[in-house]
């Protein structure tokens, strides 16, 4: 019994120093409680790194807009725009639409 509290007393004999106890008070509080702490921090990395990706994918769209656009300010642009997009044709024209198989709705039916 005698070794068990000597092993225990050598123990807690560097928490005897007031500023070892006031250190770990401190370093739990900012890494736990603090408004500021460690675990606040990590959660607002990980939504920085979720919105500058965000940021990446929509001036990728920007981009991608911008060039269709100075597509479109011709007059060449905006047939090809609409023979594509409403198969839209010229006068005295006939415009043939090939659709796979596999691409067509069919009844399961039938």
């Amino acid at each position: 019994m005698l070794k068990k509290s000597t092993f225990f007393l050598k123990f807690l004999k560097p928490f005897k120093n007031i500023y070892l106890i006031i250190l770990i008070i401190y370093i739990v509080w900012m890494i736990v409680f603090d408004a500021n702490s460690w675990l606040i921090h990590s959660d607002l990395n990980d939504d920085i790194k979720s919105l500058d990706s965000k940021i990446e994918f929509y001036n990728n769209e920007i981009e991608k807009d911008k060039l269709e656009i100075n597509t479109l300010n011709s007059t060449d642009g905006i047939e090809k725009y609409a023979r594509e997009h409403y198969k839209m044709k010229k006068e005295n024209e006939v415009v043939y639409i090939i659709e796979d198989s596999d691409s067509l709705k069919v009844k399961e039916n039938e």
